[in-house]
């Protein structure tokens, strides 16, 4: 990758045309399209007019080739442009590049363990799915207390995309690591749901007619309260669920009241009826968007800040170029 495919990934990633990154530049559309295709290379000061213009530092331009991704599915609304899938795209190929380029350097990237797969022929094999795979990560029965933590312990890169708020997560596979990306700033419950759903994409064999939207939302709820759990807090049957029962299981488990109202009728526990008249009384309240009461907080992937200390303390890079592989500036972490 040249410094044209720098530029234009750049420029997906701030959802520029060309036109416009033209006048910001103050160079020809021509120009531009130029840069991208490496027939041309721009000058210093153009260089650093570009730096500018599409919020990059400019050693951004001169970074190492590393990879070229192509997301296949996303989790969105169906009003995601595709400019925005597109900068969605080279947002995550940009944080990938860095987060492989600190994990090669520290040589940090063996041993992974690998995923098990659980073949799904019917609705009961995804239950079965995730109580093998929380007593494979010795997980017991109990909440999950950091979900982001746990996945990059077992090997999985997990990112943030940010200023998109029609997107919710998606998963892909890279030269063998497992990737999940979700969107940064969503309230705790969901983002953990999201995690867990992209988690049932990576583990779960599909066959037959049966839908894998469904099939992954069926896992997530059942990964993060399994069946014992659920009917443990709820008990064997139930004619109606209160609200505040469900929010205090909601900031035990990490699980959206609505989730549970879900697991809550998935398990037999409450009837369709009352599966209704519950979700008609949060429509009613306004709560299917916004719960009532105190948000979770949102977890924060930790890893690669891991990695980019431990290179600063073993004098394998400056503190200028953490910067720029973080993607931030150094902060004390508990800061």
């Amino acid at each position: 990758m040249g410094i044209g495919e720098r530029i234009k990934l750049a420029r997906k990633w701030s959802r520029m045309s060309q036109e416009a990154l033209s006048q910001q530049v103050q160079v020809s559309k021509m120009a531009i399209s130029k840069y991208e295709r490496n027939l041309d290379t721009p000058s210093s000061s153009v260089l650093l007019h570009l730096s500018s213009a599409l919020n990059v530092p400019v050693e951004f331009f001169f970074r190492p080739p590393f990879i070229e991704i192509n997301l296949k599915t996303f989790r969105k609304h169906a009003t995601l442009k595709v400019k925005d899938q597109l900068a969605i795209e080279a947002q995550v190929q940009e944080w990938l590049e860095r987060y492989l380029e600190i994990e090669g350097l520290m040589e940090d990237n063996k041993g992974v363990p690998l995923l098990p797969n659980y073949p799904v022929k019917d609705i009961e094999d995804i239950e079965e799915a995730a109580l093998k795979l929380r007593k494979e990560w010795n997980l017991g029965s109990d909440a999950i207390e950091n979900l982001m933590e746990l996945l990059e312990d077992k090997g999985i890169k997990v990112g943030l995309v940010e200023n998109f708020e029609k997107f919710d997560a998606c998963t892909f596979v890279f030269d063998g690591d497992k990737i999940i990306v979700t969107r940064k700033g969503l309230e705790g419950d969901r983002q953990r749901f999201n995690l867990a759903h992209e988690l049932g994409h990576l583990v779960l064999l599909i066959s037959g007619d049966i839908n894998e939207e469904k099939s992954a939302n069926r896992f997530a709820g059942a990964f993060l309260v399994p069946a014992i759990t659920a009917r443990r807090e709820l008990g064997e049957k139930r004619t109606n669920l209160d609200v505040s029962e469900l929010y205090l299981l909601k900031h035990k488990y990490g699980l959206s009241m609505q989730a549970w109202i879900y697991r809550a009728r998935d398990l037999a526990i409450i009837d369709q009826t009352t599966f209704n008249q519950l979700f008609r009384q949060f429509s009613v309240q306004g709560w299917r968007k916004n719960e009532p009461g105190k948000p979770i907080q949102h977890e924060t992937p930790r890893r690669i800040d891991r990695l980019i200390y431990r290179a600063i303390s073993e004098e394998y890079i400056s503190r200028s170029r953490a910067e720029e592989l973080l993607g931030a500036k150094l902060d004390k972490a508990w800061g």
